[in-house]
């Protein structure tokens, strides 16, 4: 546990979203199956204050972000989001999608890989959450699908139109974004906007076992490496390699460098201790 975590203990019940943690593994599901765990301004806020707890904490080591029932998420609840915002002024509209922009934000600087496990329906900003994971694994009935231009909004939207074009390259996001049709899975593994497909009913699965062996790792060595790769994305390389440079060198002085050396030369498995 960090030293710095505040006053206030961790939230033992969330009211829009599961946690559990298991051996490192934090598994957040998104719970509404009978909506196709279409998003209210309570499950955005879940997600948001929920990252920023784990983050603090030093107990999660890789964090497993699925949906319940027939898909993994549709977007924005049609009644309570899209209704609801018609009737909002200008100040509140732009509180919301600073919001919704703060959950991807948590996504990608949380200390620790996130893995999407995804089926069925991914829409809107469903697509957006699975975008900002680390990994995205998913079984053949994924079905991607930015669908903001088609709500009369742009493709831009939660850091879709940044972070698109960094995983599938310019093109294929143009046309993902504009368009707003959908991907199925085996297009999506193609493009490279999957990480790994796996067999039908067998997403969980499979990045279950992926957050598992990230857990059993390094992980200080991995929350850098995961801080880096967002960091250098708008870095001109020799900035890049001197935030390299000064990274090497602290974690050279931790206790899991010295591990390795002392597992190789003891010809052992790593005791990874995170530091």
């Amino acid at each position: 546990m960090s030293p710095f975590t505040g006053s206030a203990a961790r939230t033992s019940d969330w009211r829009h979203l599961r946690c559990e943690i298991t051996d490192g593994v934090a598994t957040v599901t998104l719970a509404r199956p009978e909506k196709l765990n279409a998003l209210t301004f309570g499950a955005y806020a879940d997600l948001r204050d929920l990252l920023a707890e784990l983050s603090r904490e030093r107990s999660v080591r890789a964090l497993v972000l699925a949906g319940a029932g027939r898909g993994f998420c549709s977007g924005g609840d049609v009644d309570e989001i899209i209704g609801a915002t018609l009737a909002m002024d200008t100040a509140q509209l732009l509180d919301f999608n600073r919001m919704t922009g703060q959950v991807v934000r948590a996504i990608r600087e949380c200390p620790f890989p996130v893995i999407a496990a995804v089926h069925g329906v991914v829409a809107g900003a469903g697509a957006v959450l699975a975008l900002a994971a680390d990994f995205r694994v998913a079984d053949p009935t994924a079905r991607f699908s930015f669908l903001f231009t088609r709500v009369g909004l742009s493709g831009g939207d939660m850091g879709a139109a940044y972070l698109l074009p960094r995983v599938v390259g310019l093109g294929h996001a143009t046309r993902l974004l504009m368009l707003g049709e959908p991907v199925r899975a085996a297009e999506a593994e193609r493009i490279g906007l999957l990480s790994r497909l796996t067999h039908e009913g067998s997403a969980d699965e499979a990045a279950q076992a992926l957050a598992g062996h990230l857990a059993e790792g390094p992980a200080l060595a991995h929350a850098q490496t995961k801080a880096l790769l967002t960091a250098e994305l708008d870095m001109p390389l020799s900035a890049a390699v001197e935030l390299d440079a000064a990274t090497q060198a602290l974690l050279m002085t931790g206790e899991d460098y010295r591990e390795f050396h002392a597992s190789f030369t003891e010809k052992r498995v790593p005791k990874w201790q995170g530091h």
